[in-house]
């Protein structure tokens, strides 16, 4: 596989305070990653300098064969990047179907259609006509997966994709993320349900005030229960 992300020695501030320091991060094409932690230690930031919404202070970001630092968002989604933000941050005036053929693109391949949203989330195929806001939290959520897939993206960032969501619809959502995985999407995911993240991804980082203080295989963050409890208030 070749190399799809590399993040060398990023820092990133808000004003004179700073949030990152030296994160380093890896991940091939077709392969899932995550980034742990508590509420607070860097993961959104890391997210924003990613995506083109936070200038870094310091550092390098390589996306699909281009040093992305510094570039805009827009620039970088263009590239094929697609971000499943947190608060799903969808338009209330849109519908379901106008929110899919809106952002439909075929820049990166044609894989991802609205129809092939509709197979993956057939509750959406009900509401196509509904409006953003007259859905569900879950259906939300759903859409908003949906909305970064039809970008066909090369890589697809998730923030908190199943935070405050109901235990079915939650699982409706791990379940779409196994199978985007068996597919090959290659995924970067943020999210506090470990065992889960363990199932899906390849590798992990840990990061605390704003470094990676621990980083590893699936495996390894088993075997390794301190770190659950140390940096994740789990266990």
């Amino acid at each position: 596989m070749s190399l799809l992300l590399e993040v060398q020695g990023l820092e990133a501030a808000y004003g004179s305070s700073q949030v990152l320091f030296g994160i380093d991060l890896r991940l091939e094409a077709g392969g899932a990653a995550t980034l742990l932690g508590r509420n607070g230690m860097g993961k959104s930031t890391l997210l924003r300098c990613l995506c083109g919404w936070l200038a870094p202070t310091q550092g390098r970001i390589r996306f699909a064969g281009q040093d992305v630092t510094g570039w805009s968002a827009d620039r970088i989604a263009r590239l094929g990047l697609g971000l499943v933000p947190e608060g799903r941050q969808c338009f209330s005036n849109l519908s379901v179907h106008e929110h899919l053929a809106a952002f439909a693109s075929t820049r990166h391949g044609s894989a991802w259609t609205p129809e092939r949203v509709y197979v993956l989330f057939p509750r959406l195929a009900e509401r196509r006509q509904h409006l953003g806001g007259q859905l569900s939290g879950g259906e939300q959520q759903m859409l908003a997966i949906g909305r970064a897939l039809v970008t066909n993206p090369k890589l697809l960032i998730l923030d908190e994709a199943t935070e405050g969501l109901a235990p079915l619809i939650r699982e409706e959502i791990w379940a779409c993320l196994r199978t985007l995985r068996e597919a090959g999407q290659s995924l970067l995911v943020v999210d506090k349900y470990v065992h889960r993240l363990m199932q899906l991804a390849d590798q992990h980082q840990v990061l605390e005030r704003g470094r990676v203080v621990w980083a590893g295989s699936s495996a390894q963050l088993e075997a390794e229960p301190e770190v659950w409890k140390r940096y994740l208030g789990v266990g």
